[in-house]
Order: C-alpha cells, then sequence, then structure tokens
C-alpha cells in the first residue's frame, strides 16, 4: 500500500485472537498507518477463553472491542449447507477451516460498517489460502473496502524479527511464544488444522501430541458406541431422540467422535496459490455427520438427484477451499442441493468403535427404498423380471455394433 493509501485510512477494523502475532500487528497498523484500530474476536468453538483477548486489547489501548459468539451461525449457516452437499476437497478434507473464514470477513465488514471504518485487517500469511479466502468474501461484501495483509506488507522476516518488535513495544511474549513454534494451529467448532515444521515432511509420522481433539484409535474403548441421528430436509436436528441447536448438537457430535478416535486426517493437498502443503486434520463430528448424512439419502433421494450431487460436489468443495464462497456459483450450486434436501429426513443408526463410523441402521416416513421390489420372494407383480430382456438388448444396441465391426 502506498504513502498515499496510507492517509486515506483513518480507522481499522482487525480480526483479533489475542494471540502475539496479532497483538504485534495490532501495534503495528496503529504505528504504521497511525490509524484508530477496532478488534474484532469471534468465538467459532475454538475451544479457547476469549475473554483474555479483551483484555489484552484494552491492555493495548483499543476501545472499541467486539468479541461475538458466532458458534450457532457458524454450524446452522455455514456448516450444515456445506454438509448437505457432502463437500468433501480432493475427496477427504472437510473444510473445517475455509468454511469459518467467509463469517469471519461477513462480521468484519459489518463491525467496519457499524464503527466507520475504512479498512480491515487479517494475520493470514501471503503464502496460504486465508489471505485469499478472507479478501474475496470481504470484496464480495464491500466492493469499496480496503483490506490490509500486515504479512504481505511488512518486513518482520522471522520469529526473532517479530518478538524484537513485541519487546519493544513493551508487547508481552508468553515464554512458550519465545521459541520456534512446532507447528501453526487453526481451530473451530468443526475442526483443529495443524501445520508446518514437524508436520513439514510428509515421510515423518506426525507425532501423537500434535492431535488435540480425537483420542488415538487404539486407545478409544474397545466397545462400540450406539447413537441414533434424526435429519429433517438434510440437515441433523436431534441425537438420540433429543432435539438440539444446530452448535449444541455439533459439539456432542464432537465429543462423541473424540471419545471412540474418530476424524483423524493426515494429508498433502493442493493450495490454491498453487503448492502442495501437508495438513494434519481432526474432524470428529464432522466425520460422523458426513456419514450419517449420506446414509440418510440413501433411502430418500432418487438416483438421479443423488448422482448429479455426485458429480457437482468436487466443484463446490473446490468453491469453498478457493474462497468464492459469496459468488453466484456457489450460491446457484447451494440453491440445487437444498432443492434436493427435502425429503430427507428420518433416523440414521451409527457404532463409533476405534476411528471408525460405522452404520447399523437406517429409515425415513420418506423412504424410496421398497422391500416389495428387491425381494426374491413372489413380489406380486410389482417387476416384472421379463422386462429385463428388452432393457439389455437396447442398452446393448451400440455394444454388439462396435463388436461386429471390429471382429
Amino acid at each position: 500500500m502506498t504513502a498515499h493509501d496510507k492517509k486515506d485510512i483513518n480507522k481499522i477494523v482487525l480480526a483479533y485472537s489475542g494471540g502475539l502475532d496479532t497483538s504485534i500487528i495490532l501495534k503495528w497498523l496503529k504505528t504504521e498507518y497511525d490509524a484508530e484500530v477496532v478488534t474484532f474476536t469471534a468465538d467459532l468453538g475454538q475451544g479457547e477463553e476469549l475473554e483474555p483477548a479483551r483484555k489484552k486489547a484494552e491492555l493495548l489501548g483499543i476501545k472499541e472491542i467486539y468479541v461475538d459468539d458466532l458458534r450457532e451461525e457458524f454450524i446452522s449457516d455455514f456448516v450444515f449447507p456445506m454438509f448437505r452437499a457432502n463437500a468433501a476437497y480432493e475427496g477427504v478434507y472437510l473444510l473445517g477451516t475455509s468454511i469459518a473464514r467467509p463469517l469471519i470477513s461477513k462480521r468484519l465488514i459489518e463491525i467496519a460498517h457499524e464503527t466507520g471504518a475504512d479498512a480491515i485487517a487479517h494475520g493470514a500469511t501471503g503464502k496460504g489460502n486465508d489471505q485469499v479466502r478472507f479478501e474475496l468474501a470481504a470484496y464480495a461484501l464491500d466492493p469499496k473496502i480496503k483490506v490490509i495483509a500486515p504479512w504481505r506488507e511488512w518486513d518482520l522476516k522471522s520469529r526473532t524479527d517479530l518478538i524484537d518488535f513485541a519487546e519493544k513495544h513493551q508487547i508481552p511474549v508468553p515464554k512458550d511464544k519465545r521459541g520456534e513454534a512446532p507447528f501453526s494451529v487453526d481451530a473451530n467448532m468443526l475442526h483443529s488444522s495443524s501445520e508446518g515444521k514437524v508436520l513439514e515432511d510428509p515421510w515423518e509420522e506426525a507425532p501423537e501430541y500434535v492431535y488435540m481433539r480425537t483420542l488415538s484409535p487404539e486407545d478409544a474403548p474397545d466397545k462400540a458406541t450406539e447413537i441414533e441421528i434424526c435429519f429433517k430436509n438434510g440437515d441433523p436436528i436431534a441425537l438420540n431422540g433429543k432435539e438440539m441447536s444446530a452448535a449444541t448438537l455439533f459439539a456432542a457430535l464432537n465429543d462423541l467422535g473424540r471419545d471412540n478416535g474418530i476424524g483423524r486426517l493426515d494429508l498433502v493437498e493442493n493450495r490454491f496459490v498453487g503448492m502442495k502443503s501437508r495438513g494434519v486434520y481432526e474432524t470428529p463430528g464432522g466425520t460422523i455427520l458426513l456419514t450419517a448424512h449420506r446414509t440418510m439419502e440413501s433411502i430418500t433421494l432418487d438416483r438421479g438427484a443423488a448422482h448429479l450431487k455426485d458429480e457437482l460436489m468436487p466443484r463446490y468443495a473446490e468453491l469453498i477451499y478457493n474462497g468464492f464462497w459469496f459468488s453466484p456459483e456457489r450460491e446457484m450450486l447451494q440453491a440445487a442441493i437444498d432443492h434436493s434436501q427435502q425429503h430427507v429426513e428420518g433416523t440414521v443408526r451409527l457404532k463409533l468403535y476405534k476411528g471408525n463410523v460405522i452404520v447399523s441402521g437406517r429409515k425415513s416416513p420418506k423412504t424410496l427404498y421398497s422391500e416389495d421390489l428387491v425381494t426374491f420372494e413372489d413380489d406380486h407383480g410389482a417387476y416384472d423380471q421379463q422386462d429385463a430382456h428388452g432393457f439389455i438388448k437396447l442398452n446393448a444396441l451400440r455394444l454388439r455394433t462396435l463388436a461386429a465391426r471390429d471382429r
């Protein structure tokens, strides 16, 4: 950003975790831009106490401090719509970091409008996907907003530079932050993600201490836990017969997944910015939900709709991974997906056992499964086996023509 641009910025809303990096960014923004800073800290169920972030912002002289509990909105308006699509990037990654970014950006923009700020700022680095996700979402919601990404602007290149800056500006540096961080962590209610340092060599197994959300499958109980999830319009609404809010239900699935060693993923993925990166993800509740949702669809969705959804899914997952949640094409796909979910209701029974999610039953008042059609007993004329003869001959016609030519 040029010096001229800096003159135009009087107030900045910073996505603030209260950690060392964003505390340094906060001070850097005040000194570099000579601007007032508003902090915004989101509770997305990352499992950390957020009051320290408020206190730290006060300590650093911030007057306008937002600490918002967004857990219900996160699960009901972002996570559940994504799970209706069975979205998995590159076949396996359940998009835990990706799906949180548009919500944080949405709230940053709302706060900018409420406080009269000219710009927003985030702590994502210039190498990763998150900068893209934050900024694409922000520009989609306010095309005139200015975005400041300190990691792309400043000349602080190493951990030592950051700590020197912190000490120079009286920012407290916790003892555990003085050495090199063993890996970086992002967490919310859907997942935890660990990347970098000890995980950079994809041949080296991730040490057990990297996992913070799940028991090791080897240490999980020797007895299966049986649960039932009830769905309506493609969303889970009750667990073991008890109706719950979206975030409450999801938190309960997380606990069940954690205790049974479910949801670990060690992945080398293709980042949108072009490089491959190795990450270790834990998505206990999401892994259970994905299996349950697909199971519910198996008896309530027509074959054509189900197969079309599976064709659309990689595109939909890639849009979310790449930061295009607030795009017309994601909204178009969402409309089609949501339309497909109107009869996805009923109950799925699962066994959770040592990292596995095992389906043991499914039922629905809207089922398309017909025992009369599949039975080997006399089916009272529901299906005439003679009809298969013509069906096969017509489908074989082009294959026979090809074979006759090629003989």
